[in-house]
């Protein structure tokens, strides 16, 4: 697993960030867990696990502070490309995200994103059609009760230090 590379590609601001200090956790045809620190610091997130469930097309991520505290399951709307030659994957985020607190509470944020990067030409009809779509199906899961369910299986592979 060493020799894979993965990136995150950003259409606001536009970016693509190789996540050469990712740790990849677990990798198989459908999924991707990593362990993290942030890339650039922040005042209340410290690090986390993500989650790439690459098919379904969104990665769910556990945020924690610098307390090692939960913040949030935070969600992003996601499609990939894979260089088999190179062994790379683009993860570019698709604007739409869905927040789950530990209170239970859900949050869909960063429409007006998608609603700009669309008027500036930044994403195509398609990929704005896709990310709604995908978004809608995460919904789906958080409302009918199934979310534990994607948490777990992030959860069997985070690392207790």
């Amino acid at each position: 697993m060493k020799d894979v590379k993965l990136y995150r590609k950003r259409l606001i601001p536009q970016e693509c960030v190789l996540l050469d200090k990712d740790e990849i956790l677990y990798m198989d045809p459908e999924l991707i867990v990593t362990r993290w620190h942030t890339i650039r610091p922040k005042k209340n997130l410290a690090h986390g696990y993500s989650c790439y469930f690459l098919e379904r097309g969104f990665k769910i991520s556990k945020f924690y502070n610098h307390n090692n505290e939960l913040i949030s399951w935070y969600c992003d709307i996601i499609k990939y490309n894979y260089d088999q030659e190179s062994n790379t994957y683009v993860f570019t985020d698709l604007l739409v995200d869905v927040i789950v607190y530990p209170n239970g509470a859900v949050r869909v944020v960063d429409l007006d994103e998608l609603a700009d990067a669309r008027a500036a030409g930044l994403i195509s009809d398609d990929d704005m059609l896709l990310a709604l779509r995908r978004a809608d199906k995460l919904l789906g899961i958080i409302y009918k009760g199934a979310f534990p369910e994607l948490q777990a299986i992030l959860e069997k592979h985070e690392v207790t230090d």
